[in-house]
């Protein structure tokens, strides 16, 4: 369990570095990425693909632990997403679902409002 929450932390404090390969390194070859608002991703490549894309405009990002809370396979954290896109701040609550196995990320579910951060674009 406490070494599961700490794959996490690590997960969470590598989206500063904002490297996909970095961040797909995380998941099991078959992890799945749900970013709620679209569809799941499935696939170590796909999901590195796919935060590749949708991070591309970003010019930095930290994220804060609100809480996170571990027990067996199952890690849950809440967070502030705080991030640039350009030179657009855009500060997110979101709460991440992860289901791991051998110390990687199998299912990984992200739940926001996605209006939140199409408001704070301006779009």
């Amino acid at each position: 369990m406490a070494d599961n929450e700490a794959v996490i932390r690590d997960f969470i404090a590598a989206w500063s570095r904002l490297d996909a390969a970095e961040l797909a390194a995380f998941f099991t070859e078959d992890g799945v990425y749900h970013n709620m608002p679209a569809r799941p991703v499935a696939g170590r490549a796909s999901v590195q693909a796919f935060i590749a894309g949708f991070a591309k405009d970003w010019t930095q990002t930290t994220w804060d632990i609100v809480n996170i809370v571990a027990r067996g396979d199952v890690v849950i954290a809440e967070r502030l997403d705080r991030t640039r896109v350009g030179d657009r701040p855009v500060d997110l609550p979101c709460c991440g679902v992860f289901e791991m196995q051998d110390g990687r990320i199998r299912v990984w579910r992200d739940y926001f409002d996605l209006g939140t951060y199409r408001a704070a674009l301006g779009a």
